[in-house]
């Protein structure tokens, strides 16, 4: 492993640096943890940044702890947010869970890594427990993340128990002996609790890496389950590929480095090839190519390209269009978008249709009010490269 370019491709903030350097040349397994809330049944390629990387780490002889957040996501983390999340039940959080190895496994190699939950230790916790784990920090020092001070000053509302988050991320930590620490950049605050409180119980505190925020489909916030902007690892060749050529142009560079093997000195070619105006779809084409081929195959990717230039450039509908049979005579929209399989959630039904995301035969369905009338043969468009046709 080339620790310099590790330590830099993809990666905004190392802390320490020095001390991280040391420990990877020294050659001594280390324990990296790595966490994630099972918030939705979805990994997507903001969250496969940070797992690549540690898919680096794991080749190399370190330990991977993929810690699935079952018990935070009760809370919800409110890292980047303007408003308290909702709470999800027992059901939906181990729904979710479930389908996360296989994600995960097309990356890592699930059978080395050490896969944790930490309800295991926070299930059992007394209310005695809790107060000294609140008792390591003041109100002040959890007051001053940006997140929270930010609300404060709009007036909006900060839940108790959203303060509660950054304790419990870096008490699993503690309870990990975790000698890295790997989230984005809007888990520094997070992270870097966890140092303070493996200090204060006498463990030494771990280094903590920043990967970059892969920016999502709507070019402007990073990729999110919650809002939707997302590429899911379980998305088919040919949803990821309309995705990816749906991305705009600026990302181009940026999805180069954060998703792909493709090395630094040939994207800097392509971001050389762009700024001397060579035409930005074809390198999203090779982009597209180049993101399925590391999830499918090479022949796949090469069937997804097809099918995008004839639904984009000949006006055909897709050749492999499911059938949906529905004996409804008349449904609401958001009924009809989640019985053909468009989305898992009515909410993000919902915001399909006011996003103007959903036609019905070729005519944009702009309200989610009222009912459609069930008929033989109707096609279903969701986005660019969603269909299903309804059958009586």
């Amino acid at each position: 492993m080339n620790i310099e370019e590790f330590l830099t491709r993809g990666v905004s903030e190392v802390i320490v640096k020095e001390d991280l350097e040391k420990k990877l040349k020294a050659g001594k397994p280390l324990r990296i943890k790595y966490g994630v809330d099972p918030t939705s049944p979805d990994i997507h390629l903001g969250h496969a940044v940070g797992l690549r990387k540690l898919r680096e780490l794991q080749d190399a002889g370190h330990t991977i702890i993929f810690l699935i957040g079952d018990y935070t996501t009760k809370i919800g983390d409110p890292s980047g947010r303007n408003t308290t999340r909702p709470i999800l039940t027992d059901e939906e959080i181990q729904s979710n869970a479930k389908t996360y190895f296989e994600q995960v496994g097309k990356i890592l190699d699930i059978e080395k890594a050490e896969i944790r939950y930490n309800s295991e230790w926070f299930s059992k916790m007394t209310f005695s427990d809790i107060l000294k784990l609140t008792s390591q920090f003041t109100t002040a020092q959890i007051i001053e993340r940006d997140d929270f001070a930010k609300r404060l000053k709009e007036g909006s509302d900060i839940g108790i128990h959203e303060l509660l988050y950054p304790l419990m991320q870096a008490y699993d930590s503690v309870i990990l002996k975790a000698d890295v620490e790997f989230g984005g950049t809007d888990q520094k605050f997070n992270m870097l609790a966890g140092r303070v409180l493996q200090k204060k119980m006498g463990q030494v505190p771990q280094d903590v890496i920043t990967v970059k925020l892969l920016v999502g489909l709507d070019g402007k916030i990073k990729m999110s389950k919650s809002v939707g902007n997302y590429i899911a690892l379980t998305d088919s060749p040919k949803d990821m590929f309309g995705k990816i050529m749906s991305i705009p142009d600026e990302l181009i560079v940026s999805y180069y480095e954060l998703c792909t093997n493709v090395t630094m000195p040939a994207i800097k070619i392509i971001e050389q090839e762009m700024a001397e105006g060579k035409n930005p779809k074809i390198i999203k084409v090779e982009l597209a190519k180049v993101i399925i081929e590391t999830y499918y195959s090479v022949i796949e990717a090469e069937e997804a390209e097809t099918e995008f230039n004839n639904i984009f450039s000949k006006g055909q509908t897709p050749t492999d269009i499911e059938n949906i049979k529905i004996a409804e005579d008349k449904m609401s929209i958001v009924d009809l978008i989640m019985k053909v399989g468009f989305t898992e959630s009515r909410s993000e039904a919902r915001r399909l249709v006011e996003q103007g995301g959903i036609s019905i035969n070729g005519e944009k369905i702009t309200s989610v009010d009222g009912e459609i009338t069930i008929v033989e043969d109707m096609i279903l468009r969701a986005g660019k490269l969603k269909f299903a046709k309804v059958t009586k």
